[in-house]
């Protein structure tokens, strides 16, 4: 079992804390990590982790799985992650001399993909700093765990200015915490409804950084392809299934490969389905190397989250989470379609108003 089980309602509270504040006092190599395909909240709260850990004397390295998108790789320190798929061996010299591994953004070791087997075989002890429901408790010593916080980010600015205070929110941190919140809240259109969400975002912007800028940064530098690849999908492969309340777009590595698909250029694709009037499920579908990636988005009480962990190997949150399939994409449709008629009568009975 894990030393300290932290659960987050709308406030910190760590028991012993100053027990688990000691161990990281004593720890000089640090290895902060995050979930296989990264997004918004797991680089910048990975980089925000960075920067304050680095500012206090502590040798850190952010090592992630495997490639992110470019809207994000212009965030402060981003020169200075691992990415294990590239710089395998750099990624095992770190977890050699670590004494200390943070887990962001993600709720089971599985989660990590490449990162698994070096996360399993460290003897060090690991904190979960995550916001996903039912968290792998037995794979972490420390765990800082909420389903009610908007953002892994979010959590992190509290788990700072815990350790320290609000004063050690330095500018390149509040950058790497605003892009977090901001991307996992969809510009704080879902995941939002608590106060203390646009606190900690008062906070941030307080810091001086520029949130007009961040927002066109993440948003506003779509290549061409990218746009004309958006295009294709919502004109030739959006399919409506209003008798599920359902929508769905597959892509497959064709299709990805006629528009130079880049890591990042489906991100947002699958809101687009999910806008429309009477859908309650949308599903993006990718054919990727070995596998067909689902990406899941609901509205109301509809839970994603069960249908990508009970039949995709996968998971996340209740209106937003993602699954694999590991045979071909036609039969990644076909099963979605199955389901569809198993779920119908939840979908149909959610109210998305």
């Amino acid at each position: 079992m894990p030393k300290y089980f932290i659960n987050n309602h709308f406030s910190l509270k760590i028991n012993n804390i100053s027990e688990l504040f000691a161990l990281l006092a004593r720890s000089n190599n640090i290895i902060v990590t995050t979930h296989s395909n990264p997004d918004g909240d797991a680089i910048g709260s990975s980089l925000a982790l960075y920067h304050y850990l680095s500012g206090i004397g502590k040798n850190v390295s952010v090592i992630v799985p495997n490639k992110y998108p470019e809207f994000i790789s212009w965030l402060p320190g981003n020169e200075h992650i691992i990415v294990l798929e590239e710089e395998r061996e750099l990624a095992k010299s770190a977890f050699t001399g670590a004494e200390f591994i943070f887990c962001l953004d993600y709720n089971a070791i599985h989660r990590s993909g490449s990162l698994q087997d070096l996360l399993k075989l460290s003897d060090v002890p690991k904190m979960m700093i995550d916001h996903h429901p039912e968290p792998e408790t037995e794979a972490f010593e420390f765990l800082y765990t909420t389903t009610q916080t908007s953002s892994t980010a979010e959590m992190i600015y509290d788990f700072i200015t815990e350790i320290a205070s609000d004063q050690a929110i330095t500018k390149d941190i509040a950058t790497c915490l605003y892009v977090g919140i901001m991307t996992d809240t969809g510009s704080f259109s879902f995941a939002c409804n608590r106060p203390e969400t646009f606190q900690v975002t008062a906070k941030l912007l307080q810091s001086g950084i520029d949130a007009e800028w961040i927002h066109r940064k993440v948003y506003d530098t779509f290549s061409e392809d990218r746009l004309r690849l958006l295009g294709f999908s919502l004109s030739e492969k959006l399919v409506v299934r209003l008798e599920f309340a359902t929508a769905y777009i597959a892509l497959s590595r064709k299709d990805l490969d006629r528009f130079n698909f880049q890591v990042g250029d489906t991100e947002g694709i699958v809101n687009y389905a999910l806008s429309i009037k009477g859908i309650v499920m949308a599903v993006l579908l990718t054919e990727r190397k070995g596998k067909i990636r689902l990406s899941f988005r609901s509205k109301g009480p509809f839970s994603v989250n069960e249908i990508a962990k009970n039949h995709f190997n996968g998971g996340g949150h209740r209106n937003a989470a993602g699954g694999d399939a590991y045979e071909s994409l036609e039969k990644a449709i076909a099963q979605l379609e199955e389901l569809l008629v198993v779920y119908k009568e939840p979908l149909l009975n959610t109210d998305d108003s």
